[in-house]
């Protein structure tokens, strides 16, 4: 429970806000109001007292079912709107507020009026591609009649030619018997348009269907043509085919429906062929001129919609919120009040009883709201009050954990390891400032972010942008520390503590290096990088500086569960959790820790590795010349001993300890239910069940506890050799 902090006193993140439980008697002619103030300001989680009721059961179902409804419309414009290239406006937040009723039916009418466009604008449309298809139609059947009527007319001339030249008294005989045959032929023809790779199917069946008894012509059209039926744009042939009878006639018709071919008339009378191409030309461009007047109309009603969208489902969202909560009410027998039931921090009690004092006066009601605050012992739920610069540490935290109630927030010491832990990997200050550039131009635009609607990548971004600062900065730190600007070291805070041993020598590749002055005043010496002992000596200063990094802040959360305990009191943790944690963990790696600190300070030679694998394998053996100190032997001694005493000491009192606790207070209410109680709330309060104690389940909730410890202390420590890998 989490909240942005507009209505929220000054206070620290360091534990949760102290809750209450409060019980709310609304009268129901101002509950929606009610609930509405109360959402606006954000303190109060209310309690669902109707749990054992189905959502179709509760007193709201059928407004939340209206609002599923407007959902829906508002779904079916963004589709329109999205396939319209039109996008939903960011500044219509701030128009008046229409309540449910007048939205459902403004929404209702826009829905009629926007089916009403789209489905006159498919026939429309419908009609124009038939009528496309058609106009080319004649347009290729009229060149292939006049095409073939000019090469009849050609053959006749040449056959009267070769009459009149041979003279014979045969020849008019045979013309005569020629024209009598084509009189008795009577061919028909039926046209249309097919798609272009069933072309050559559509041709073999039909002559198969017909065994050969018709002639069929195609023409290519050269551009894509929208399809009547789909809408989509295809590449077609014409055809036209000539038959004779009404068996063949038959066949055609259905051989074209099969492979959805569409047919149109054509007239082989000349004059009626232009005539019927004018009569489509002028249908053609009046469809265009009502077809674009029609878009026209849609794009305005889409763009109306469009700067209301994001308002309208805003409010939708707040509206369906509120009836949620109001069906987790409970409605009382006269049902003139709802009865509720919710967690609020303790300062907002005179914030909660404003909001319902308004809400009162709003809705002109006589009767106001009541507002009690009931004993329990219930455990609260956590609250932290953020801000926008700690909101997004505190998610960070959340996304792995809630603290429980008034337990130590980790997300106060997230806002420096979170951002100082990557600095450690990343450490360029080059790149670092390119990092704080991106973050400032976020946190100075934020305004103008917040109000727009963002990409998935960079909302996230823009929600982290004081985190990438921070990170931003640590790296700066990091990367001077490291000496890399892009990778190349300077000499930022004075020259180099090394020089040659002669000035004959210009590096340090065959004679090496010499101290000539004091040492580095910060960071990495640059005369490091380039030598051949560069990455052996970095990486020895990274690896161990991440070691002493880890081991620090395994020492914070176990310091951090001893704050804990000691606020609520609990004195079996502190002495058998934080205790034996604290010396099992600095027995081992805070020793290591403290070799890392002391080989650095002296600069001795000895192996580290050596010296903490044989403190478990041989730890009476003598150190040699791996021994740091006088009494380093005994000193090892001591700790590992106290090491290994240290995870019994976790493991075997804590059980048996809180099984003696349950059983004393368990007497101890016996004992206070002998002698009864005339106090109501009291009652009420020991009749709550109290859990069964299971030795058996705490036993091994403990052992798993203690063996992820121990193992989470080695695995922890080598995971943070990562900090160093990464570099």
């Amino acid at each position: 429970m989490v909240n942005e902090g507009r209505f929220l006193p000054t206070m620290d993140l360091l534990r949760s806000e102290p809750m209450q439980l409060v019980q709310l008697i609304i009268p129901i002619e101002s509950a929606h109001r009610s609930i509405s103030y109360l959402g606006d300001l954000g303190l109060i989680q209310f309690k669902d007292l109707n749990a054992d009721k189905s959502p179709f059961q509760r007193t709201y179902a059928s407004q939340i079912k209206r609002c599923g409804e407007m959902a829906r419309r508002l779904r079916l414009f963004k589709e329109q709107m999205t396939k319209a290239g039109v996008s939903p406006s960011t500044w219509s937040t701030r128009d008046n507020h229409f309540d449910l009723e007048h939205l459902e039916v403004k929404l209702e009418e826009l829905e009629a009026e926007l089916l009403e466009i789209n489905a006159n604008n498919e026939k429309l449309q419908h009609t124009y591609n038939e009528l496309l298809e058609y106009k080319l139609v004649l347009e290729k059947v009229g060149e292939f009649f006049s095409s073939a009527k000019n090469k009849a007319v050609a053959q006749q001339k040449e056959l009267e030619f070769q009459t009149t030249v041979e003279g014979s008294i045969d020849s008019p005989l045979l013309l005569e018997q020629e024209e009598t045959t084509t009189k008795q032929i009577k061919l028909r023809f039926i046209s249309g348009l097919v798609h272009r790779e069933k072309s050559i199917p559509f041709e073999r069946i039909i002559f198969r269907a017909t065994r050969g008894n018709v002639f069929l012509k195609q023409a290519v059209i050269q551009h894509p043509v929208l399809d009547p039926l789909s809408g989509e744009k295809v590449h077609k042939n014409v055809f036209v085919v000539f038959y004779s009878g009404e068996r063949v006639k038959s066949k055609i018709l259905k051989i074209c429906d099969a492979f959805g071919a569409n047919r149109y008339p054509f007239s082989d009378d000349l004059s009626k062929q232009f005539q019927t191409i004018r009569e489509v030309s002028g249908r053609l461009s009046e469809l265009k001129t009502t077809i674009d007047a029609g878009l026209i109309h849609r794009s305005t009603l889409l763009q109306t919609i469009g700067y209301h969208y994001e308002q309208w489902s805003l409010q939708l969202k707040k509206e369906k919120s509120i009836y949620h909560t109001l069906n987790m009410l409970s409605i009382n027998v006269t049902k003139k009040c709802l009865l509720a039931e919710g967690w609020c921090p303790v300062f907002a009690t005179s914030q909660i009883h404003k909001v319902l004092e308004r809400a009162t006066m709003d809705c002109s009601s006589q009767v106001g709201a009541i507002f009690q605050v009931l004993e329990t012992k219930e455990s609260p739920p956590t609250y932290f009050s953020t801000n926008k610069f700690t909101s997004s540490f505190q998610e960070i935290v959340d996304a792995y954990g809630i603290a429980k109630y008034q337990e130590a927030n980790p997300g106060v010491y997230t806002i420096v390891t979170f951002p100082f832990l990557f600095a450690v990997m990343f450490g360029d200050w080059g790149h670092g400032i390119c990092l704080l550039l991106a973050a400032l131009y976020l946190i100075i635009r934020e305004k103008k972010f917040a109000s727009q609607k963002l990409g998935d990548i960079m909302e996230m971004a823009f929600g982290g942008r004081y985190i990438i600062m921070l990170m931003a900065l640590f790296s700066i730190y990091t990367g001077l520390i490291y000496n890399e600007f892009f990778s190349v070291p300077f000499e930022l805070f004075g020259p180099s503590a090394y020089g040659c041993r002669d000035s004959s020598c210009r590096d340090a590749s065959t004679t090496g290096f010499i101290k000539v002055r004091s040492t580095y005043p910060f960071g990495v010496d640059p005369k490091w990088h380039g030598t051949r002992s560069e990455l052996p000596f970095l990486n020895s200063l990274k690896m161990k500086m991440s070691i002493l990094l880890g081991v620090s802040q395994m020492n914070l959360g176990i310091i951090m569960s001893y704050f804990n305990a000691k606020y609520f009191e609990n004195n079996i943790n502190i002495w058998y959790q934080f205790v034996p944690q604290i010396i099992f963990l600095n027995s081992l790696f805070g020793y290591l820790s403290l070799l890392i600190i002391i080989k650095w300070s002296t600069g001795s030679q000895a192996d580290l590795y050596h010296v903490m694998i044989y403190m478990f394998l041989s730890p009476t053996d003598d150190l040699g010349e791996n021994q740091l100190f006088v009494g380093q032997k005994l000193l090892q001694l001591v700790l590992l001993l106290l090491a290994l005493v240290a995870v019994p000491w976790m493991l075997v009192p804590k059980p048996f300890l809180l099984k003696k606790q349950h059983q004393e207070r368990h007497q101890g209410q016996s004992y206070d239910l002998l002698y009864g109680t005339d106090d109501p709330l009291e009652s009420e309060s020991q009749s709550i069940p109290h859990d069964e104690f299971d030795f058996s389940e705490v036993f091994v909730h403990q052992l798993i506890h203690t063996i992820e410890f121990v193992l989470g202390a080695v695995s922890n420590t080598a995971s943070y050799l990562r900090l160093w890998a990464l570099r």
